[in-house]
């Protein structure tokens, strides 16, 4: 049987010389591969109480939706500045070149609320730091933050200390 990391399709010099990137969409094409993602992430939440999923558009939705659906918990959306319909919380956040704003419904979460957090990658973690503010600004409580794949040169983990981080697969380069 394959692993995981079969399903992924590394594409060398990417956007740039030097840089090889890892393709979450080979995973999603695959039956298998896809179910083995899902049965990782869930794998990794066995033992975990929680209430919620939350998920960065887009592939965390890809992954998150399933998990949600699976373990019968609720999904929260966090999507880009302008495209929730009713009122919102806003986190600002810096990526390579610039930055970025990520919303989410000021009513998604209840104070109290275990939440876990899912998404395809880590890379610098800035979008995942972005999602714990938001989360906290509610009330929720970040139990588990839980990646498909994570790209441990860049470090994303040091922005996430004192939360609980899983990744299904770990390439140690950028």
């Amino acid at each position: 049987m394959k692993k995981l990391e079969d399903y992924v399709r590394s594409i060398p010099d990417f956007p740039e010389p030097g840089i090889i990137f890892r393709d979450v969409t080979s995973i999603l094409q695959d039956a298998d591969g896809l179910r083995l993602a899902i049965d990782g992430l869930l794998g990794n939440l066995k033992d975990v109480e929680y209430d919620v999923v939350v998920g960065p558009e887009s592939r965390g939705f890809i992954f998150g939706v399933p998990v949600a659906y699976m373990a019968h918990k609720g999904f929260v959306p966090v999507r880009k500045m302008g495209k929730l319909p009713c009122e919102v919380i806003s986190e600002k956040y810096d990526l390579e070149y610039g930055s970025a704003v990520i919303e989410m419904h000021k009513d998604a979460i209840v104070p109290g609320q275990k939440v876990v957090i899912v998404d395809d990658l880590i890379a610098t973690g800035g979008t995942t730091e972005a999602i714990i503010k938001l989360v906290e600004q509610l009330g929720g409580e970040v139990v588990r933050i839980c990646f498909v794949m994570e790209l441990a040169g860049l470090k994303g983990r040091e922005k996430l200390v004192g939360y609980h981080v899983d990744s299904l697969i770990t390439y140690e380069g950028k």
